[in-house]
């Protein structure tokens, strides 16, 4: 069955290791939005943190950001939206203050505070290159849960991985678990992880089979490809799921099929060979 939709991780999949698009993958996309599939970028990015990405690659395209938590057009329409209720962020916030250093509160914002921090440090070498990059969307709130007055996209918290370790087991040992979801992103190399706390119906995967059942795609006709641990549901769902030559070890125990690093175009190898060429669902 031909494919109909790609959806694309970007960070470690579309992106290569130094953050940037490769020709490669942006002619790929190019070609496959030519002969009429559609491309979603499925990240676990904010909006406005992925379009920047997003006006790299001259092709339509749909944005499941917030880890599938939010779905809008490249143009800025809202298709879905599922937010985190306040009573549980406010729990969420009071559960992990031991992590509090690395934690922020994300709302769906036009554009000033976008992402709430209790501390913006200068000397914090993991974040602040980041957030630096992205002044205009940043807000402070000391206590951070001051900042609750609407219902967020997501709680997040980043940090060492043994720290996050830590924080996941907590939140995953609370006696309100069942009312939220948790999207976790590991970089071991750089030892550095991410934990979004998002409304209990959301995953990229959930998400991804929303969208697909409204434009009408059967599983069969969507490929996936990603790398970390948040990828998981979106490739579990997909009936070509692909994982990158670079994705952590536990993505490449499921039998799936696997493509080049993010160093070796990989997402475009993938789309050449199991889109733009049909190919057999995984089983």
């Amino acid at each position: 069955m031909a494919v109909r939709l790609i959806a694309l991780d970007i960070d470690g999949t579309l992106l290569d290791s130094r953050w940037q698009l490769p020709e490669a993958n942006r002619q790929a996309i190019a070609e496959a939005t030519r002969r009429g599939i559609e491309v979603a970028l499925v990240t676990g990015r904010r909006y406005d943190f992925a379009m920047p990405v997003a006006r790299k690659l001259d092709s339509p395209l749909t944005m499941i950001v917030n880890n599938g938590a939010l779905i809008r057009s490249k143009e800025g329409r809202t298709h879905l939206r599922h937010l985190l209720p306040q009573s549980i962020a406010r729990q969420v916030l009071e559960l992990t203050k031991p992590w509090r250093e690395g934690a922020a509160v994300i709302f769906d914002r036009p554009l000033e505070n976008q992402l709430m921090l209790e501390v913006l440090d200068p000397d914090d070498s993991m974040r602040y290159a980041y957030y630096s990059r992205n002044m205009e969307f940043i807000g402070i709130a000391k206590p951070l849960q001051t900042c609750l007055t609407e219902d967020p996209i997501q709680v997040m918290l980043s940090g060492k991985v043994a720290l996050m370790r830590e924080a996941e087991s907590a939140l995953r040992g609370a006696p309100f678990a069942e009312n939220f979801a948790l999207a976790v992103t590991s970089y071991e190399s750089k030892d550095f992880a991410m934990i979004d706390v998002i409304n209990p119906v959301c995953s990229k995967g959930s998400s991804l089979a929303e969208w697909a059942a409204l434009r009408g795609f059967a599983r069969e006709e969507v490929m996936a490809i990603g790398d970390n641990h948040n990828d998981l549901e979106m490739l579990s769902f997909a009936g070509i799921p692909v994982v990158m030559g670079n994705s952590v070890p536990a993505l490449k125990t499921y039998g799936w099929h696997e493509t080049g690093t993010n160093d070796e175009n990989g997402v475009a190898l993938a789309i050449e060979q199991f889109a733009l060429r049909e190919a057999a669902p995984c089983l």
